[in-house]
């Protein structure tokens, strides 16, 4: 099977908002700190950029807990074909979108899970300042700090999922039922 370029993959992302709603509230606008409402920042498209090249897939061990919004989970590889296209992503695991950066390797890397309880439900309620931790499989804590939310990202908007010339997290849900709900998106620094 051909190997599946970014852009493509996250085309198909657009169907993952189907994938990973589950029943509960919509989602609420978010604001800064500084109490001004969020505003987009995709990754830099800067010519003088130089993101790191796409990864393979992550190895078993790794684990993201958010600390305040009771997150915890093992992350897993995604599979496009499963999770975008028969749209069957299993449940109680984050998935690493294949071709993004693993993490701790200086690019974006991009994980995904359902909007369901003890599950990304909760990231709906993040705040700027919220700790994202990831366990490594040789037993590193990586800490990250969420900086940016984004609570209605079209589906069409596929830019979050390109490489970034620093380390990134990209954490995402979705908002409701449909192809056409827009998706939560949650970014998140090392600190």
């Amino acid at each position: 099977m051909r190997r599946l370029s970014l852009p493509i993959v996250g085309a198909m992302l657009i169907a993952l908002g189907v994938v990973i709603f589950a029943a509960g509230e919509r989602p609420r606008a978010l604001v800064t700190d500084a109490g001004a409402p969020t505003t987009p920042s995709p990754p830099s498209t800067d010519a003088s950029a130089t993101p790191v090249a796409t990864s393979g897939p992550i190895a078993p061990g790794y684990r993201i807990q958010v600390p305040r919004l009771s997150i915890d989970l093992p992350i897993a590889e995604g599979d496009v074909e499963r999770d975008i296209v028969v749209q069957r992503t299993p449940e109680n695991f984050a998935f690493h979108l294949p071709g993004t950066a693993i993490p701790g390797d200086g690019s974006n890397t991009y994980l995904y899970a359902h909007a369901r309880r003890g599950m990304f439900l909760t990231l709906w309620n993040a705040r700027v300042g919220d700790e994202v931790f990831i366990s490594t499989p040789s037993g590193a804590a990586l800490r990250y700090l969420v900086t940016e939310i984004h609570p209605r990202v079209p589906p069409e908007d596929t830019s979050w999922v390109q490489p970034t010339a620093s380390e990134r997290l990209t954490l995402q849900t979705s908002t409701g039922p449909n192809r056409e709900d827009p998706r939560f998106v949650v970014i998140a620094v090392p600190a």
